[in-house]
């Protein structure tokens, strides 16, 4: 994949060619994946066969969500990422490409599948997912480590736990060496090591993956202190999101809750907080940027997400 997207592309808000690094680039090490979304009446209980109302299948992954978030952002982005050798990989690719995200750093594993998401998604809204993570689980901490030069251009890496665990610390490592600023999203939730909390800048996620860091339920009343707790192991700052109530911001000046945008309808909440993420790098790639500004335009985001079907 040797065409370069980036180049000769379009910026429409000054009608004229747009160079790579001129908004700030975000480097994306993280998942591609194909949705498989069916539309159920409800989820099923244990041993349940339900019939689904509709289904679709639309691109997906979380690296690669977020990539396009930050596109559409305004953000120069590159996906560090792989795929398989299928037709599906080259469906998610050519999408990629299309979204404004260079793709010259995305790879083709022969033998092997493109990831999948089963997502199952009810009237109010809310999904589940089950992934098939395929490709993804094939890109390793070697990718990451002869890519330094693509790690240390970059303004932002933002990653997330769809590929190795080793890999995402190693990418991390790298980018707090080069002085690149490093985001992850914690999902899905898993342990991790301390190795890929130190730095973060930052730490991002939901009430359930901050439960599983600190071993303990989290919600709405008690996201202060567990914002606190998690800025103790390791990282510059963290970001508790907590859906219609909105985010906590934990960092060295203290910790603040921000509220959410008001929501006249939730339609699907699929890729919310991918959108959330995306343009939470966007923002901060841009030169001066605070981060509880960057925060407030992710919030917007994801906002106006859950009002639309599907990841993006």
């Amino acid at each position: 994949m040797t065409s370069d997207p980036a180049a000769g592309r379009t910026d429409p808000a000054a009608g004229k060619p747009a160079r790579l690094g001129d908004r700030g680039l975000v480097l994306v090490v993280g998942s591609v994946n194909e949705d498989v979304v069916l539309q159920v009446p409800r989820r099923p209980g244990p041993g349940e066969t339900i019939i689904a109302t509709g289904r679709r299948h639309a691109p997906g992954g979380k690296g690669a969500n977020q990539a396009v978030a930050a596109a559409r952002a305004g953000a120069d982005v590159r996906l560090l990422a792989k795929v398989g050798d299928d037709r599906t990989g080259a469906r998610m690719t050519d999408d990629l490409r299309q979204a404004h995200v260079d793709i010259n750093l995305i790879m083709s594993v022969p033998g092997v599948a493109t990831g999948t998401a089963y997502i199952t998604v009810t009237p109010d809204g809310e999904n589940t997912i089950v992934l098939d993570p395929g490709a993804n689980m094939q890109l390793t901490p070697h990718d990451v480590e002869v890519r330094d030069a693509d790690v240390a251009r970059a303004a932002v890496l933002l990653a997330q736990l769809e590929v190795p665990v080793a890999t995402v610390t190693c990418a991390v490592q790298r980018a707090v060496a080069a002085g690149t600023r490093p985001v992850v999203t914690l999902a899905p939730a898993q342990p991790v090591p301390d190795q890929l909390l130190s730095g973060l800048d930052p730490l991002l996620v939901n009430e359930h993956e901050a439960g599983v860091l600190l071993g303990g339920d989290i919600d709405h009343g008690n996201a202060e202190h567990a914002a606190g707790q998690l800025l103790a192991r390791g990282p510059r700052s963290v970001v508790i999101t907590l859906g219609p109530d909105g985010a906590v911001l934990a960092d060295e000046h203290g910790t603040q809750r921000l509220p959410a945008p008001h929501v006249e309808q939730v339609v699907d909440t699929t890729g919310a907080g991918d959108a959330l993420a995306g343009v939470l790098a966007a923002a901060l790639a841009r030169p001066g940027t605070p981060l509880i500004d960057a925060l407030q335009q992710a919030l917007a985001a994801a906002a106006e997400a859950v009002q639309r079907p599907g990841a993006r």
